[in-house]
Parts: C-alpha cells; structure tokens; sequence
C-alpha cells in the first residue's frame, strides 16, 4: 500500500505521541520522510543577473563505449569549454551514458572500464567549465541498466559513478528549484528505468511505478500551495511517452504531467535516428476519442471548442510540450532551454563540426511551431491577459568574444518571397549581466498581429568583436499566438506518435486469433458438403472462393497443418526461449509472450512478467515475419501442386486422340520426379522455384533473428530454445518435400 506524505507524517507523530518505538515504524517510511526533506532543500536561488531569464543544458545519450574512445574525448574538448561559455544554472543529463554493448553490438551488459570513463570525463568537464558539480544532474537511461539485477548491488554502476549516485541521489524523483527575484523555476528528474534490469534487446521502455507517479505528482505540486511567486515546470527523462509503460494500476506519466501543468518535458533514447521533429504536444480533454490512447496523428494535440475565457482566475488549460533530443553519440548534440518569464524555448547545437564561437538563443517572440499554444492563444485573445513581456524582442546570447552589434529583423513571407519589414538594434539589458548577456529591442506587436501563423519570421544576427557574424535560424511567430504547421515524416509519426505500451497486447492478438482463423476456418469447411479446390475455383471465380481453396490445401498436408497449430499453442503455453538476463551471468530466466520470469541476485524472490512490453521486439516480428508468413507460404506450395497438377491433367487429356499432339508429346522431357519442362523457357515450376526462395528467405531471417538472442542472452539453440530455433525450418522443409511432386 502507497502511504500518502502527510499519511506518513502523521504516522510519525503518532509514534511520538504514544511512546512506539521508533524501530517499529518500517524502514520504507523513514527513507520517504528523509525524501521528503530532501526535497524541501533543493532551492538554488540565482545571483547576478538577468534576473528575468534563466537557462539549462541538456546532453543525453553519450554512450561512451570502450569500442568508440572519440565519444568521451570529443565530449570532454567540446563540452567544458561550452558549459564555462554558456554558464548555465543547470546541467541535465538525460540518460544512457554509457554504451553497454560489445563490439558485434548484440551482447548487452554492463562494462564497468566505460563508467570509469564516464566518471573520468565528468570531473574533467565539470572542472573546465568551472561549474558547481551539484549542478549535474544525470539520469539512468536503459543502457545504464542493462543487466542489473538490482540497484546498489554490484553491478549498479550508475550508483557508484554517476554524479547522482557520488552525490546522493538515490530517489527515482529528483527535483531541484531554481528561484529568481520574481519566479520559481522547478525541474524534475525521473528514472523509470526496470527495477530489475534486464539484458537488451529486451530493455527498452521506460516503466514508471504507481509509487513512482506519487512521488513525481508530489514533487510538481510542491510550490502550487504557495502562491507567493509563479511557477514554472520542467520535467526531465530518459524516455519519450511513446515508449513508457503505464504503471501497475494503469496510470501514465502524460496523466500527471497535464494535472501538475507542465511546462515541457524533455527526454532522449531515440536519437536522431527517426528524425528531427521528435516534438509531440500534448493536451487534455474531455472530448478525446478513446484512439488516442493508441496514437496521435499530428504533432500538436487541439481539442475542437471556443477556448476563449477571459474572466479573471481562469485556470490554466492543461497542456505540455514533449521535446525530444538528438543523441551525443553520433550527433554531437547539446541543447540549451531558456525560460524567459513563463516563455519556455529552447536550441539544439551540433558539433560535429566542431565548437561554437558565438551561439544566439532568441527567447521571445517564441517560435510559432513549438509554442503552447492553447494558452497563449487564449491570452492574446484577452488583451487584459497580455503580460508586459511581450513588448520587446529578447535573445540571450553567448560568445567567447565581446559583441559589438546585434540586430533583429523580421521578414514577411506572405507575397511567397522573404520581404524585410523591421530591423531594429537589440541592447544589452542594463542590469547585472554576471551570468550571461540578454539584449532586448522594443517592437509594436499589434503591427504583426496576422492570422497566419507563419507570415512573420524572426533572425538575429550578432557581431563580435572579431568581425565573426553569426545568424540564427528563420523562425516564424505568431502575434495571435496561433500555431505554424509542423508534421511528421512516417517515420517520426511511427516513434512518437504511436503508444507502443498500449498496442503490445492488441498487436499479439490479432496476429494469433488471424492465424487461428487460417487454420481452423479452412478445415472446419471440409466436413461441409462444398469443397474448394483449384478447379472449382477455375469456375467461380470469386476471390474468397481462391482463398479458401489456397488454405484448404494447407490442410491436406496434416503433418504440416498439425504442426503449425500445435507450434502456434507453444507459443502461447510455453517458454519461448531461456537465457542469461544479468551482466554476471548466473541467473538464467525465461521469456513468454507476457514477459520474463526470472530469480532475484540472491533467489529469495521471483519477478514474473516483467519487460512487459519490451519483449514486443522479439515476439510480434516472430509472429508476423516468420509464423504467419510461414503459414501463407506453405499454403502456397500445397497449392501450386495442386495446380500444376491440375493443369498438367487437362493438358495431357485435351487432345488424347489427336496425332499431331501425341507426337507432340514424346518430344517432351521430363524430370525424375515427373515434372514436365515448361516450353516458356522458366523452366518446370516457375512459381514453386519463388515460393522456395521466400521459404530460404523466411529462414535466414528466423535464423539471423536467433542468432542475435544467442549473443544477447549466451544461449545454445540446441538446450535453450529449441523449439523456437528449428520448428518453422522443419514445417517448411518438410511442405517443400511434400509438393515436389504432382
């Protein structure tokens, strides 16, 4: 049971009052009490100025590998160096620090010469950009857990080498508040990572626990009760919502992000391998179609209605920006994320070519295409709701250099050619500038107030003393703060756009129940008085009527039929495969199609189930590239028997008693199996010869497929999973054998 906080307070003072020794109360609540007092003394208040803005930088999945020595290095020569330019209040580190994996890429587990490196590295970075190490804020990502059978145990690393573990943080919730003059600026950390974690390919979601989401729900509500300064939040993550797991009593980390009025949450574990438009804006609603639980089409998430309120103590609408990051490993990425009174945007830095001279973060206007939009629309449409901050151009900028001149224009694009309307000097903000340099320009905003939401775009130029120019990226904005087009590509749509935690099961079983069907629909109508065959079919005609003769033959070869249906019950009742799930090696476990049951490191307790939905990787491309189209195949060859030898009949008797084609035929050869030579020049059996190219097509997948399990999990195919290596091979050796004649 989930001890509410002031639950566990009072149980405390209970203890106090009535003279229970403290030992009586359970060692869970003493470490959430000192949780909770943690947590009440992470408040960095910011000196010197500007005091209206802050920033942060995030890294995230540096994967530094024995194998690949140029990631720790290039991140050491680039990254302290920029950190001492940029100065900024926080470091966020979301994830996968080191890279776990062998040369060959398919044996995951923990090494622990890469956390040296890390270790190594971080202290080398923290000392040249001259930042505070509690600053540092890194996160476990699924490489940094695979294979740890339990947290503080030998092989936990992370806890030994991270700056997190060397500092203390042990908590799945970490959250720090960075305090100016006139805001509260909170940002929250989560690990969601397995508590077991188990070997890859099988480690790949996050899974956030009820006691998870309590602690979070508790940490992003902290400051709401006290009213005395805004708040804004940021949480921050290893991985995207599309590949997090709901909790144990179906709860989401979306749920209490929208009910604690997020600002954004950030993450990374895809890289920019998919994309760059990683972004998906989220959104509540009480008119939402129950598909959205599965997927979300485009990137921003509107519900339909007039969401215009302009009366006073309004509450804000709830919505949250997802932004996800490229990866260190191959992209050399950083981002920096400003807040600049309530406005949050941000940049995203590639070094691949190398260090940055000047970098040039605009903060307002903010661009149109990642904006929350539904409430600052609703500002704008209420003039008295407009803050003050609007009536000016801001950027922060960083430079190892003096600049001497920066300048902001902006282009109108609606004659469909960039036509410049403004361009106005940008100054430096006259306060205290110790912590970096901001530089504003007033602007009347009324003037670029357009219902298109691209029209107006923004670029900054600056100039340092070098004679260095640097430019921005066009950006466009919307002075009605309505939000500029911004899709997916398919393949972004396919990573952050889809639930993969909610379409594991669905998937699993309409693939079974399919097969199912192909194989008990066509035997069942066998014992009617209609049979389907190739030459009834010839008749009809009719498509369903081909299909049906197709799968009907399937059922003619019972050993084959028989033992794909049996295969498919396998699957279902038995443990697919046994293997080696911790970097030490010793405790093995097995995996069905509802996840992994293994020992706990000292066998005192099993884990049942878990890497639920993880094992989707291996279970539903098994399912649908191997078995199924196994299936269709075999019932293919079992069918182009059947007609080919059909058609070699009617051939033969067609002309019986004609002399010409008697003739005709003793010049015909035949093979030893008494296949006749076709006259087209393809050769006997054309359309066999392809179906068994597609079978040895089908094996070399399944096998390549076993192999990466051998070396991820150190299996023999012949002990551990025999059953799932040599199964599909056998049935569709043994259709080929038995349609090789007519």
């Amino acid at each position: 049971m989930i001890l509410g906080d002031m639950g566990i307070l009072f149980l405390m003072c209970l203890c106090l009052c009535c003279t229970v020794p403290t030992s009586l109360v359970s060692a869970k609540i003493h470490h959430r009490v000192e949780e909770l007092v943690q947590f009440e003394s992470k408040v960095i208040e910011v000196n010197g100025g500007p005091e209206s803005v802050i920033w942060v930088v995030q890294l995230s999945d540096l994967h530094f590998s024995v194998h690949h020595p140029d990631r720790a290095q290039d991140f050491k020569k680039i990254i302290g160096p920029a950190l001492q330019m940029i100065n900024p209040c926080l470091v966020l580190i979301t994830g996968d620090l080191t890279d776990g994996k062998s040369k060959d890429l398919l044996t995951m587990k923990q090494n622990e010469d890469e956390w040296l490196e890390y270790q190594n590295t971080m202290e080398d970075v923290v000392k040249r950009s001259g930042l505070d190490k509690n600053l540092f804020y890194d996160l476990r990502g699924n490489h940094d857990n695979f294979g740890v059978p339990n947290v503080g145990g030998s092989f936990d690393f992370f806890s030994n080498y991270s700056i997190n573990g060397q500092l203390g943080r042990r908590g799945k919730v970490n959250s720090i508040t960075v305090e100016t003059g006139a805001r509260k600026h909170l940002f929250v950390g989560l690990d969601t990572t397995m508590s077991v974690g188990l070997r890859g390919p099988t480690n790949l979601f996050g899974h956030p626990t009820d006691q998870l989401l309590t602690d979070l729900d508790f940490q992003l509500s902290h400051w709401d009760s006290q009213a005395k300064k805004p708040v804004s939040k940021i949480a921050f993550g290893h991985f995207p919502l599309s590949f997090s797991a709901y909790s144990e009593s179906g709860k989401s980390l979306e749920d209490t992000f929208l009910n604690n009025s997020l600002s954004a949450y950030v993450c990374g574990h895809l890289h920019s391998t998919f994309g760059k438009n990683l972004k998906r804006h989220h959104q509540s609603s009480d008119k939402f179609l129950s598909s959205q639980k599965f997927f979300q089409f485009d990137i921003h998430q509107i519900p339909s209605g007039n969401t215009k309120n302009c009366s006073f103590g309004v509450p804000s609408p709830q919505e949250f920006w997802e932004w996800e990051m490229g990866d260190w490993r191959k992209s050399r990425a950083m981002r920096i994320m400003a807040i600049d009174r309530g406005h949050v945007s941000y940049l995203d830095i590639d070094f691949k070519s190398g260090a940055r001279k000047t970098i040039v973060l605009p903060t307002f206007p903010l661009d149109s295409r990642t904006m929350s939009t539904y409430s600052w629309h609703q500002k704008y449409e209420c003039e008295h709701l407009v803050p003050s901050s609007s009536e000016t151009v801001r950027a922060l900028v960083f430079s190892v250099s003096p600049i001497v001149s920066v300048v902001a224009r902006i282009y109108d694009a609606e004659p469909g050619t960039l036509n410049m309307v403004l361009e106005t000097p940008m100054t430096k903000v006259t306060e205290d500038t110790s912590r970096g340099e901001f530089y504003a320009a007033p602007w009347n905003r009324k003037a670029f107030a357009d219902p298109s939401p691209d029209r107006f775009w923004l670029q900054i130029e600056t100039i340092d003393i070098m004679g260095r120019s640097t430019l921005t990226e066009l950006r466009p904005f919307s002075e009605n703060s309505r939000r500029a087009k911004l899709s997916w590509t398919w393949k972004e749509f396919f990573v952050m756009g889809c639930q993969w935690a909610a379409w594991y099961y669905p998937l699993f079983w309409v693939a079974v129940y399919v097969m199912l069907f192909v194989l008990l629909i066509p035997k069942l109508l066998m014992f009617s008085r209609k049979q389907y065959s190739y030459t009834s079919f010839i008749v009809e005609k009719r498509f369903l009527h081909g299909i049906l003769w197709v799968l009907q033959d399937l059922c003619r070869i019972p050993v084959a039929w028989f033992g794909i249906l049996v295969y498919l019950f396998y699957l279902l009742v038995c443990p697919w495969f046994i293997g080696q799930v911790f970097t030490d090696g010793k405790e093995t476990g097995y995996m069905t199609y509802m996840g992994w049951v293994v020992r706990s490191f000292n066998n005192t307790k099993t884990h049942n189930y878990i890497g639920s939905p993880d094992i989707m990787v291996v279970v539903l491309p098994h399912l649908f590239f191997v078995v199924f189209l196994s299936i269709m195949v075999a019932a293919a060859l079992a069918a182009e028997k059947a007609m080919f030898k059909e058609q070699f009949r009617s051939r033969l008797e067609k002309k019986e008693d004609d002399d010409e084609c008697r003739n005709s035929m003793k010049s015909r050869t035949y093979d030893k199996h008494g296949d006749r030579r076709s006259k087209f020049g393809f050769g006997a059996r054309w359309i066999r010869k392809a179906l068994l190219v597609i079978c040895l097509a089908i094996c070399w997948k399944h096998f390549m497929n076993c192999r990466v399990l051998m070396k991820a999990y150190e299996m023999n195919p012949l002990l551990h999973f025999p059953v799932y290596s040599f199964t599909i091979p056998l049935l569709l050796g043994y259709v080929a054998y038995k349609t090789r004649r007519i």
